[in-house]
């Protein structure tokens, strides 16, 4: 693990952004829109919470130089896809008891005509999920989850859209890839199935691994963290390092932080606001946020489908942190938002 922890702020956009390049006041973030003309450096005390002390380019790149590359690189093809452009992901949940929309696509016919709008809609990805992990949900079956997803990820496939498999079992994953799933989305981050590792490895198709402490029951029981910025770098530290030995390229790899996964409000705030730490890895980061409960419970209480302001509220902030995925419910809401960002940004 890291000594110094890096988590760039002073972050600017657009034309701004590439004065202060050109002028060598600011650097590239993960060579998109933004830039960052200073950050953090963190180290962690006796308890493992992090002190965070603001530094200048100029300390930066004396004291975490090493870490740099990652920070400003531009990110490659992901999944056959540019991200010069950030990408919209839309939800599709071929479930009954999705916390939001659980049981509004739940047959195969609904769900492919749900892909199909929120492609028209905007959509660049469709993420398919079979089973509900919201906080409190009970597993599914392999084989019922297979058939609930198999077909509507043949049929979206067939089509051309790029299309994600939603799940943490390795049955499934093998046999989304078969019918067409380009990314396999897994919220354990490839531990919650023993051959869920060998499997993705070996199906070459792009992962995103989540952050998720705990199991979907249990999760939001009492979560805990030293620093939750800090043990979430630990945590893809150590699952790309694993992978690594697996012999899976890094560039075949997305990193999701799990916002709501087993975290407080104060532990999703506190990632959220440095969403840029873990741009380090060189991955391409995914930020999912659409319709979670914290954006209810920081307003008015407002039930999962009336909280699309604040998710596109959030998404908009993950874009501003040069989050490269946005995993949402709502596209053509998000989509106009991007459109917003990328034309201030002179993207």
């Amino acid at each position: 693990m890291p000594s110094d922890y890096f988590i760039p702020t002073g972050l600017l956009t657009g034309a701004a952004a590439r004065r202060a390049i050109a002028a060598g006041t600011a650097l590239p973030l993960a060579g998109g829109f933004c830039a960052f003309a200073g950050g953090e450096i963190a180290t962690r005390d006796a308890t493992g919470r992090g002190r965070r002390v603001a530094a200048g380019l100029v300390e930066i790149q004396r004291h975490v130089a090493a870490q740099l590359p990652g920070f400003v690189a531009p990110r490659p093809h992901w999944a056959g896809l540019d991200l010069g452009t950030p990408r919209i992901m839309g939800i599709v949940n071929v479930t009954p008891d999705s916390f939001s929309d659980g049981g509004d696509y739940a047959d195969a016919e609904a769900a492919v005509a749900r892909g199909l709008a929120l492609a028209e809609a905007g959509a660049d990805i469709l993420d398919i999920g079979g089973e509900s992990t919201r906080p409190g949900a009970a597993p599914v079956s392999t084989e019922e989850e297979l058939r609930r997803v198999v077909p509507v990820i043949r049929a979206l496939a067939e089509k051309g859209i790029v299309v994600s498999v939603d799940t943490r079992h390795a049955p499934v994953m093998e046999a989304a890839v078969a019918a067409g799933a380009r990314i396999i989305n897994d919220v354990t981050a490839l531990t919650g199935d023993p051959d869920s590792e060998r499997v993705a490895a070996k199906s070459g198709a792009a992962i995103i691994l989540m952050h998720m402490l705990g199991e979907p029951q249990t999760m939001q029981a009492d979560p805990v963290y030293a620093d939750a910025t800090l043990d979430l770098v630990d945590y893809f530290a150590m699952r790309l390092q694993r992978l690594a030995e697996l012999g899976v390229d890094r560039a075949r790899i997305s990193l999701d932080p799990g916002i709501g996964f087993g975290k407080k409000d104060p532990h999703n705030l506190l990632i959220l606001n440095e969403l840029a730490a873990f741009h380090g890895f060189g991955c391409p980061i995914t930020l999912g946020v659409s319709r979670k409960s914290f954006i209810g419970r920081l307003s008015r209480g407002e039930a999962p489908k009336a909280r699309m302001p604040g998710s596109v509220a959030v998404a908009t902030l993950g874009l501003a942190q040069g989050v490269q995925i946005v995993r949402v419910h709502d596209v053509a809401e998000t989509y106009q938002a991007r459109a917003m960002v990328l034309a201030l940004a002179g993207a």
